[in-house]
């Protein structure tokens, strides 16, 4: 666990984050999470759910090198660039979920004191999980963790 560590703050070091990958389990979809962010560019860090993690990945460096570029993301906007043919949303992560998904975060920031933005896209038709037209099991395999209900005209 301390090689561990150690290499998560050497890619913050050096990248100015480290990305971190949880793994499916049983019904539960993968994750990834940035830890990092709001110490190198003081802006929110970022975590993106259901995503294979080659592509995860690039989806939070993407963001990375964005923020550390000077751009900033504002919760219930939506932005290209991330995904080939399809725009993101940007939805700002209620700290009701830190414990069950940011563990390292916590540890690294000793507590809750940084913002989450969870990058939430559309399925391969366009729908957004909270569209009528989006399945329940890409609702199920993308859950939003907004920190306020998403609603849209």
């Amino acid at each position: 666990m301390e090689q561990f560590h150690r290499k998560t703050l050497e890619n913050i070091e050096r990248f100015g984050c480290s990305v971190l990958h949880i793994a499916q389990e049983g019904s539960h979809p993968p994750f990834s999470y940035s830890v990092g962010i709001t110490q190198t560019s003081n802006a929110p860090e970022a975590f993106v759910i259901g995503l294979k993690q080659e592509l995860a990945h690039a989806v939070i460096n993407g963001y990375n090198r964005r923020v550390r570029a000077g751009e900033r993301f504002t919760s219930g906007k939506r932005y290209s660039g991330f995904l080939e043919g399809f725009e993101v949303e940007a939805r700002k992560v209620a700290p009701s979920f830190y414990d069950e998904y940011f563990g390292m975060n916590l540890r690294f920031y000793k507590g809750a004191n940084f913002e989450v933005l969870q990058l939430i896209y559309p399925d391969t038709k366009g729908a957004w999980p909270w569209e009528a037209g989006a399945s329940e099991w890409f609702k199920s395999w993308q859950p939003v963790l907004a920190e306020k209900p998403v609603r849209h005209p």
